[in-house]
């Protein structure tokens, strides 16, 4: 078949890759001028992994990766350990899989060199998708600029702010979480003492919190540092403020914010997602990657999200016809994501709790044994796991 899809980001490529591999013709529409590796540090579950595996770029990923030695969470006021998850051998052996972090540059790079090699996918800049319709047994996608393209599938992967998603469901605004996330990368020699080089640590505090972890071989540390506020605004590439930063970050601990103070250069955006919902497909045409389920960033689940999706639709078209294949990719996927979503907004309340809220997450997490713990993770780091009917 002929497959259009809308947006190179990567849900666009990893679709590209697994439908491609499966002796398709891809055709990639990006709406930047250069396919875009914006961004700072992603997350790697073990839930992933088994994408890569299938996807054939495991070892790429890995050789750009880092791999922590643990996921911690601290007070960001006091400075006390709340609780330690250790990443090493029981993890690996509990769930086949590594843990592990990479930049988002070279995540995307790996999956852009994987589509170039791959006979049957064209990549394309420039591209902006505007709207969409059914034409037969084909699908049309318009473009702003006039133009159009025909294929025998629409995927939406545009993101967040999906103009696919638009025309299939309508305009609904995402839900805007009151949070703002700053992002940066410090040179690991410029990181001050008493901050953690190898770990993923989160310092909880009321109202905010801190997240910092190694990248790209332990070169770099990534910085997202997420507090309230009120101001609302679109895209996620934006210059940040360092002084609202150090206000809203000013009863924190003076490692965090010599840290912090360490960074001229942000970039912010403010966190949204949408309720679940479905109607992901209609006709020819689906959703998949944030146009389908955007969440909130804190189960640091959202790439690792999309790649499964795009496995589970190449599953999908495999087994059968065209939107039998869409409606039952639709279902695979929909209480699972729809879960990360509900579980993401609950874990950002739990690290911006307050007073007896804090002491009372404290008091659980701490004496909870690694096994606990994995147990905790199980859910999403055990899966995914479909049948194609």
């Amino acid at each position: 078949m002929k497959i259009l899809i809308a947006g190179g980001g990567i849900g666009g490529l990893g679709a590209a890759l697994a439908l491609g591999r499966r002796g398709h013709e891809v055709r990639v529409f990006e709406r930047a001028a250069e396919f875009p590796e914006i961004g700072a540090g992603i997350q790697l579950g073990p839930n992933v992994f088994k994408m890569f595996d299938r996807l054939g770029i495991r070892a790429q990923m890995l050789d750009l990766a880092a791999i922590p030695r643990a996921l911690v969470m601290r007070c960001a006021l006091h400075g006390h350990e709340i609780t330690r998850v250790p990443l090493g051998e029981g993890f690996q052996a509990r769930f086949g899989q590594p843990y592990a972090v990479i930049h988002r540059g070279d995540m995307h790079g790996v999956l852009r060199q994987a589509c170039m090699a791959q006979p049957g996918i064209t990549l394309a800049t420039g591209r902006a998708a505007r709207d969409y319709s059914r034409i037969g047994q084909q699908v049309a996608l318009y473009f702003e600029d006039g133009s159009s393209e025909r294929g025998d599938v629409l995927v939406g992967a545009d993101g967040l702010w999906s103009r696919i998603r638009t025309a299939m469901l309508g305009a609904e605004r995402p839900v805007v979480s009151g949070h703002i996330a700053y992002r940066a990368v410090l040179p690991m020699a410029e990181v001050p003492e008493g901050i953690a080089r190898d770990e993923v640590v989160l310092h909880a505090g009321p109202r905010l919190h801190l997240v910092h972890y190694p990248l790209r071989r332990g070169e770099l540390m990534s910085l997202v540092a997420v507090f309230h506020s009120t101001e609302y605004s679109e895209g996620w590439d934006q210059a940040g403020d360092p002084a609202l930063l150090q206000k809203h970050f000013a009863r924190t601990r003076p490692e965090l914010r010599a840290m912090l103070g360490e960074i001229e250069t942000w970039k912010y955006w403010v966190l949204c997602d949408r309720e679940p919902k479905r109607g992901w497909q209609d006709g020819r045409a689906v959703l998949l990657g944030d146009a389908a389920h955007p969440m909130l960033q804190y189960l640091a689940q959202g790439a690792n999200m999309a790649l499964e999706d795009a496995l589970c639709l190449a599953d999908m078209l495999d087994a059968l016809p065209v939107e039998q294949a869409l409606a039952a990719y639709e279902e695979a996927r929909m209480l699972r994501t729809g879960r990360a979503q509900s579980m993401a907004r609950i874990h950002g309340e739990i690290y911006h709790a307050a007073d007896v809220r804090a002491e009372l997450r404290d008091a659980m997490l701490m004496d909870r044994a690694p096994e606990a713990a994995w147990e905790g993770m199980a859910w999403l780091y055990d899966g995914p796991d479909w049948r194609a009917p």
